[in-house]
């Protein structure tokens, strides 16, 4: 058994954020039953390019693999009616949509109670369902401007700057998972259910962690630092060698007293202007420029091998390619490939969620409503007139509408 094969997921979801807290599950897993609306030709992720094909993406392929795929529209009578049949048979009911989308929809636990009494909602929307902007649409990098994460990231005379990757996004399907995981199992032990209601907002706020503790308590100012400094720790940041850029990372006292050693300092540890963390903060400036003279000599491969074997905390500054083909990647198993009909082998990023020693099963994403009959019979047990009956009452869409021309607009 797979750490999570005893639970089924009905996912409203779409794009990157809420796909990527399911996959976790589903990679676990999960039963994820990923509804998509056939009127609009499901998950607009099936639509990002590059590598995009009718209605299948790499980038779908990435959030959506070991789940199912079903079109059910669920603004008519006969699809809500197999939408509360899944209700009845599922754990979880998850959704990332706007804030105020699940009341509209009726998807919340208040909603969906009385038919199974430990059902979890889980919305993880931009701005959550409470507040004055609950029913804004929000994104990754909209949240990265709202939450201060700009203002703090790039050099201090550029302008604030995005991090190159959905952080956000990313970050608040995680803690999607988590509140899922964590109402599942209240659920199970007493029966009753619950909301979570999640926000990329909350999960952006949240992460400001110690500088907005230190700001919030004292005069200080989070602001933008010299090749991505740490914000106290000195050295703790990006350094120019003689090819290229490496990270070195001093957090204790030791670290520091052997990298004066690797630059050929070691009068450096005592002298009284870096003795100690204090000491170092108040004269940055000088330390951070006899650092960077020493970086500059040599090579990057040359600098990290005597780093490394001063057991001091360094790395390459790595492109995307780099970091995929570094040997540790492939030591811990971090690249795996699925079959596609029309993309072939699609090499991907695995999960970092580790759960036991079985390797994880991947399979690839759904072609759109790949798995409406089995899920019709062997889940929900309809008859072939069952069926037929839902099929009229446009459960499923109309014929127009099972092979729309999407657009990509996610407004």
């Amino acid at each position: 058994m797979k750490p999570l094969q005893d639970i089924r997921i009905i996912s409203l979801e779409q794009y990157g954020a809420g796909p990527f807290g399911s996959v976790q599950l589903a990679d676990l897993g999960a039963d994820v039953i990923k509804i998509e609306d056939p009127t609009s030709g499901g998950d607009v992720g099936r639509y990002v390019v590059p590598l995009q094909d009718g209605e299948d993406s790499v980038f779908f392929e990435v959030f959506n693999r070991n789940k199912r795929s079903i079109d059910l529209d669920i603004s008519t009578p006969a699809g809500r009616a197999v939408f509360e049949d899944l209700v009845r048979v599922s754990d979880i009911v998850y959704s990332n949509l706007r804030g105020d989308v699940p009341k509209k929809l009726g998807i919340r636990y208040e909603d969906l109670k009385h038919l199974n009494a430990a059902i979890v909602c889980c919305s993880l929307s931009g701005f959550g369902m409470t507040g004055p902007r609950s029913a804004e649409p929000g994104y990754d990098y909209v949240l990265q401007g709202i939450a201060g994460w700009m203002d703090i990231t790039g050099e201090p005379d550029g302008p604030p700057t995005k991090s190159g990757l959905s952080v956000v996004d990313y970050s608040g399907g995680l803690v999607a998972a988590i509140s899922m995981l964590a109402a599942l199992h209240a659920a199970r032990r007493d029966g009753i259910g619950a909301d979570c209601d999640v926000s990329l907002f909350d999960t952006a706020i949240s992460m400001l962690t110690y500088p907005a503790a230190w700001a919030l308590n004292s005069d200080f100012v989070p602001v933008r630092t010299h090749h991505s400094a740490h914000p106290s720790i000195i050295p703790f940041q990006a350094f120019p060698s003689a090819d290229g850029w490496l990270v070195v990372a001093c957090p204790k006292e030791k670290f520091w007293k052997r990298l004066a050693v690797v630059i050929g300092r070691p009068e450096l540890a005592d002298d009284a202007r870096f003795i100690d963390f204090t000491a170092r903060r108040q004269n940055a400036a000088a330390l951070i420029e006899i650092l960077e003279a020493a970086f500059v000599t040599r090579t990057s491969e040359e600098w990290l091998a005597d780093l490394t074997a001063a057991g001091v905390p360094s790395g390459p500054v790595n492109s995307v390619i780099d970091a995929l083909s570094d040997p540790h990647t492939a030591a811990r198993d971090m690249l795996v490939t699925t079959e596609h009909p029309y993309f072939g082998s699609v090499t991907q990023v695995a999960s970092a969620v580790r759960v036991g020693n079985e390797p994880t099963v991947y399979r690839r994403a759904p072609r759109r409503n790949e798995h409406a009959s089995e899920v019709m019979r062997e889940v929900l047990g309809y008859s072939a007139d069952r069926l037929t009956e839902l099929r009229e009452g446009g459960a499923f869409g109309t014929a127009q509408s099972l092979h729309p021309t999407p657009s990509t607009s996610t407004e």
